[in-house]
């Protein structure tokens, strides 16, 4: 990533060029692209190539103003965070599903994080509800966060990432290079059992510390306090009205999911 890249990227999210990699500017990196840059699926449901390269990564995020999913958040802030002076490795890791059994190897990309002064941070803007700033890598106590109370906890040569007391995610602690990702990432966006290829999704932080979701026509409002509204969006103008004007998405048609398309039940 170039020094005009770097400054696109630093622009959309609407952060200035830290002088050092210090662990006070990844923090405010991290909740500034949550609340910018946003945790969706849309290019799935709209028949765009996601591919796990850092010009194309970068083309979608800054260059078209898009979001995207693990492989794609966590791969360009990955970047960002390397050309701007720190020390990143990407992990793989494996989601914990409803039933508490784990996803497919490489389900995830998350990012190990060292500092100037030494530190270690697992930096995940790429989950969608989770902790609004890094995670200290080392701690194995409690972490409180305005998106919850965190835990990294050992499983064997792994470690389990949890939520509020719920595991989320088992990461693995050897580094991957971008383009292991590209099998999770295919079956993510072609398997009918992949959630994202199930559902539509688009959410980001907010200004206050909430979050907005807007999934198919559902648009759902969460304080930061934990109290959620929802309501319909009735009409394809609104629909899209809602991603230009909420989420910063242009988009030319609104995205629906396989169901709808082949004339099944839908959302």
């Amino acid at each position: 990533m170039n020094s005009a890249e770097v400054d696109a990227y630093l622009s959309r999210i609407g952060a200035g060029r830290p002088g050092r990699p210090t662990a006070d500017a990844l923090r405010d990196l991290h909740l500034r692209h949550l609340r910018t840059v946003p945790f969706e699926n849309l290019s799935i449901h709209l028949g765009e190539e996601i591919v796990l390269e850092e010009e194309r990564l970068l083309e979608k995020l800054v260059g078209a103003r898009r979001g995207g999913f693990c492989y794609e958040l966590n791969g360009a802030f990955g970047a960002l965070l390397t050309a701007l002076g720190y020390e990143v490795a990407l992990l793989a890791g494996r989601v914990y599903g409803g039933d508490g059994r784990l996803g497919i190897p490489y389900d995830h990309l998350a990012l190990r994080v060292r500092t100037d002064d030494g530190g270690e941070w697992l930096a995940d803007v790429g989950f969608g509800a989770h902790s609004h700033y890094p995670l200290a890598f080392r701690e194995r106590g409690e972490q409180k966060d305005p998106g919850g109370v965190f835990r990294i906890v050992e499983a064997g040569p792994d470690l389990d990432v949890v939520m509020n007391g719920r595991p989320e995610y088992r990461l693995e602690t050897r580094p991957r290079a971008l383009a292991d990702f590209r099998v999770g990432a295919w079956y993510q966006c072609t398997s009918p059992e992949s959630h994202f290829t199930q559902s539509l999704v688009c959410s980001r932080v907010t200004e206050d510390g909430g979050r907005i979701t807007l999934s198919g026509r559902t648009f759902k409002t969460t304080s930061a306090d934990g109290v959620k509204e929802e309501r319909q969006l009735g009409t394809d103008e609104e629909v899209l009205a809602a991603y230009r004007e909420r989420f910063g998405i242009e988009l030319d048609r609104v995205p629906r999911v396989a169901q709808e398309k082949a004339g099944g039940s839908g959302e």
